[in-house]
Formats: structure tokens, C-alpha cells, sequence
């Protein structure tokens, strides 16, 4: 397993992250089976893996106590917990209940990474970093991490005193708007990059051929149709664009015999800046085919190709990070 330090911090994080919204949100991902997950948790660690992220929103905690449950005391230590507080909980006081909470689910004295899941609004910045700094210094979190910042906000966030060592980021081949600023902007100030939703919620594993066949609920990002029920851009999506897309991907994959996902997470590993990528899975052979697909470089021809294939749909998203929101009404600014 190849390791990176995760921006300014002293924390080595294993380049492939263990996801565990998956294993703890059954009204969206479906139903877990709990033998499987502790099987491929220990494997997970058992290989290496080390950065485990998880969030207070993900079914309602439920993926915070799943992790709790099945991380053996005697292995807390090799591994690092990532977790993130909603926006509506910044403030102060319900800040520091949040943490607490969490503490409880993880079934842990400490949080590794303690993110904020998206920019707060109409609560100040100031008050939150000092509110996270507290919680560092009453040692009930070790570093602080933001999700979501886009330029402006990560701006906002330092000037009034906040810190953070890491932003968790959506990238993959279908969605490569925070290229443009996000991306390079993290390199400039040396703060890591975590990447979630690397295959696209199954896009870019080759799990569907058409949009009717996608569930419901991984309809509602830009790349659908504002009539599309859950969307609330109100754009008219480029779902004919994001399909032939798709389908380019499946066609090289074919020719080089690389299966798709491989292909596509081999490629966010070779992105500069990138410090780990989050990969939800919900069995042993998923972390499998994972782990393959880091172990293996693409030649630079390949990576040229992917980066020509997917440039039209890469123009059309244009420099709006928020995968859900219009320019206009977009979180991350």
C-alpha cells in the first residue's frame, strides 16, 4: 500500500480510503449485510488501508456506529477516522455536541480528521475555527479537515483563523470541475485533497448503459435533466453527452482490457494534488478490484486519452464544484 502525507499535517494516509457512508445508509445504498462488512473492514486494514471516512449525515449516524461496531479496539490505532459535521451543527455549542456524538458512535476517544461536510451559512466562519481549535485542544480531535470549500470559501475560512489540513472534494472522469481552481489552489497552499464519488455512484463502473436503468436517487446531479425527479439545479442537464461519454470510457476499457472502474480510478490517482481516494465498498471482492486498479500505473498515452474523452463534458460542467446546484444557488463558492 502506497502512503502520502495529508497536506500540512504529520497524518500518512493510505492513497485508497475505506467509504463507509455505503455500509451505513440503507435507505440509500440498500440494506447491508453486517458479516460482510466486518469481513471487508478487516481486510480493508489487514492490506493497509488506514483512512477511514464517515460523516454524522450518513443514515443519520448509523454509518458512525457501524464503524464503531466493527473496528476492534486493538486496531484503532493503525488507523486513521475521518468524520464530518453537518453545517447546520457549526454553531458553537451544538458544534461541540456533534463531536461528542460522533465520539460516541465511532466508539472512540478521538477523531483523527475532523472535517466540516459543506460550507456553514449564516454562521460565521470565526466562530466555528475557534470552535474546532477548542475541540483539537481538549484533544478530542487531532487535525481539522473541510469538505466541499471552493475557492472563495477556503479564502473566507483562513482569513477569519480557521485551519485545515485536508478538503474532501467530488472528482472523477464525468466531473472535473474542480480542476480549474479547487484543485490547484489545495497544491498552492499544501492542503490534501481526499476525492469522493471516484466511480460516479456506479457511473463510471460500467453499471448501467442508459439513464433509465440508473436509480433514482444518483439521478440528481448536473449531468441529468432538471425534469428528473429529486434535481433541484434546474438546468437542462447533458445526459446524451454524459452517456456517450460513459460509453467512450467502456469502449477504451474494452480495448486496453482494463475493467472500467480500474481504468477510472488509476486515472484520479495520477491527478496531481490528489491525496486519497474514497472508495465505498460493501464486500471483500470490491476492495479486490480496487486495490488492483491503484497497484497498476496507466501509460501517459492512456491518461492523454481519458483526459481527450471526457474534455467536452469536463467544458460543459464549466467551474461549478456543486455536482447538485446551479451556479446561482451553488454551495461551494
Amino acid at each position: 500500500m502506497e502512503y502520502v502525507l495529508l497536506g500540512s499535517s504529520n497524518l500518512r494516509v493510505s492513497v485508497i480510503a475505506f467509504g463507509a457512508w455505503q455500509i451505513g445508509d440503507a435507505t440509500f445504498w440498500g440494506k447491508s449485510d453486517e458479516k460482510e462488512v466486518k469481513e471487508v473492514i478487516d481486510y480493508a486494514i489487514d492490506i493497509g488501508i488506514n483512512l477511514f471516512d464517515t460523516a454524522e449525515m450518513y443514515g443519520s449516524g448509523e454509518s458512525e456506529a457501524q464503524l464503531g461496531r466493527m473496528i476492534d479496539k486493538g486496531k484503532r490505532s493503525k488507523i486513521i477516522i475521518a468524520t464530518k459535521v453537518s453545517p447546520q451543527n457549526c454553531h458553537s455549542e451544538q458544534l461541540i455536541r456533534s463531536c461528542e456524538e460522533s465520539l460516541k458512535r465511532l466508539n472512540t476517544d478521538y477523531i483523527d480528521l475532523y472535517q466540516i461536510h459543506w460550507p456553514p451559512k449564516d454562521i460565521p466562519f470565526g466562530e466555528v475555527a475557534l470552535t474546532m481549535k477548542k475541540l483539537q485542544e481538549q484533544g478530542k480531535i487531532r487535525y481539522i479537515g473541510i469538505s466541499n470549500f471552493g475557492i472563495q470559501n477556503m479564502q473566507e475560512w483562513f482569513h477569519q483563523g480557521g485551519i485545515a489540513v485536508s478538503n474532501q472534494i467530488g472528482y472523477n472522469l464525468l466531473f472535473r470541475s474542480p480542476e480549474y481552481e479547487i484543485v490547484p489552489f489545495c497544491r498552492e497552499k499544501n492542503i490534501g485533497v481526499l476525492v469522493y464519488m471516484p466511480l460516479m455512484q456506479g457511473l463510471l463502473a460500467g453499471c448501467w448503459s442508459s439513464v433509465e436503468e440508473i436509480p433514482l436517487l444518483r439521478r440528481r446531479t448536473r449531468h441529468f435533466s432538471k425534469n428528473r425527479p429529486g434535481t433541484r439545479h434546474g438546468e437542462e442537464g447533458c445526459e446524451r453527452l454524459t452517456i456517450e461519454t460513459v460509453q467512450a470510457i467502456h469502449a477504451l476499457s474494452q480495448h486496453l482490457e482494463i475493467p472500467m472502474a480500474t481504468l477510472s480510478l488509476s486515472w484520479l490517482k495520477w491527478q496531481k494534488g490528489v491525496s486519497s481516494i474514497i472508495v465505498g465498498c460493501r464486500s471483500k471482492a470490491q476492495m479486490e478490484s480496487n486495490i488492483e486498479a491503484l497497484s497498476k500505473p496507466l501509460d501517459p498515452e492512456v491518461l492523454s486519452l481519458l483526459n481527450e474523452i471526457t474534455y467536452p463534458l469536463k467544458r460543459y460542467m464549466g467551474k461549478n464544484a456543486d455536482m447538485w446546484e446551479n451556479e446561482k444557488n451553488a454551495r461551494i463558492q
